[in-house]
């Protein structure tokens, strides 16, 4: 009864609001196509991929391809390369749109807040390419614009894209360059939801600007924040490859090396298929678990979290 129940209010809802379905039938059957239905192609981590047997007639080996990769020299180093990197970037990346969100929502002329909001959203819509190739160009050890000032300064070239223990630094700085102010607008938004009478009954018991940003408007993007703190917990496995790959070279590969460059070197260009699934699979694997904990310790601290 129950259950007959449930099938006619979903009926009531479909008939309702078919139009709203609608509209979202592409996304559901884009996530379908691109990230559902390759999942099938998981299994291959578990096997001896051999192209002209497929997927189903190729051999089952287990755990093979993990206790290869586990046992690797390059485990270590990829780890705490991919782990480093994105614990760096959440640290330094993910309080700065909060600060630049803050700052500009206290800004009271909109001709001069039009302005900042244009120029530091103008980067997200740099390509990646064109990212790094402005980094090089401005790091250039000779006629980068960094490093003629340090020798006007009386000090020597660095050679910043070649030496290993700059890379991070210069990874997650340019990162946060282009997408603060685009990664901005989510807690301008939810600002502007926050009550105004609120504000008046600060301004009325004499709280400063200051305070009234750390006790009311804090407070007021606070489910905001946890939200999308669980979900940068939850990919920190997922450095970007792209990026990563540009700025790579064998000079700074002691630091640049990442699990996403090493699938690409070991999938792609070494043919090791069924390696290269296997990694990613751990790759995946980690990032969901981390997702599930964060998000509870969410929920159990602050009642707020994606389920």
């Amino acid at each position: 009864m129950d259950r007959t129940w449930g099938t006619g209010k979903l009926r009531l809802a479909l008939k309702r609001h078919w139009q709203l379905y609608l509209l979202i039938t592409p996304v559901l059957i884009y996530f379908l196509v691109f990230h559902y239905l390759p999942m099938y192609g998981l299994q291959i981590a578990f096997k001896d991929f051999i192209g002209t047997k497929g997927i189903w007639g190729s051999p089952w080996v287990g755990l093979k391809h993990f206790d290869r990769f586990f046992e690797s020299f390059f485990f270590w180093r990829l780890l705490e390369n991919t782990i480093g990197i994105s614990l760096f970037e959440l640290a330094v990346g993910f309080p700065i749109p909060i600060l630049l969100a803050l700052m500009v929502n206290e800004v009271r002329s909109s001709g001069f807040k039009r302005l900042v909001q244009t120029v530091t959203y103008a980067p997200h819509f740099l390509s990646t390419v064109v990212l790094v190739g402005m980094v090089v160009i401005f790091l250039s050890p000779t006629t980068g614009v960094v490093n003629q000032a340090i020798q006007a300064l009386g000090g020597q070239p660095i050679y910043f894209m070649t030496e290993p223990e700059w890379f991070k630094s210069i990874y997650v700085f340019s990162g946060v360059w282009q997408q603060m102010g685009w990664s901005s607008i989510i807690y301008l938004a939810a600002l502007t939801g926050i009550d105004p009478h609120l504000h008046e009954a600060a301004r009325v018991d004499g709280a400063s600007r200051l305070r009234r940003i750390w006790h009311v408007n804090l407070p007021g993007i606070r489910p905001t924040i946890i939200i999308l703190l669980i979900l940068n917990v939850g990919s920190v496995m997922g450095v970007g490859f792209e990026k990563v790959f540009l700025m790579q070279n064998s000079l700074n590969l002691e630091a640049s090396d990442v699990i996403s460059t090493y699938v690409y070197r070991s999938g792609i260009l070494g043919s090791q298929y069924s390696f290269a699934a296997a990694v990613g699979l751990f790759n995946s694997v980690v990032n969901f678990i981390l997702l599930v904990i964060v998000n509870r310790i969410a929920r159990n601290m602050n009642q707020t979290s994606l389920w």
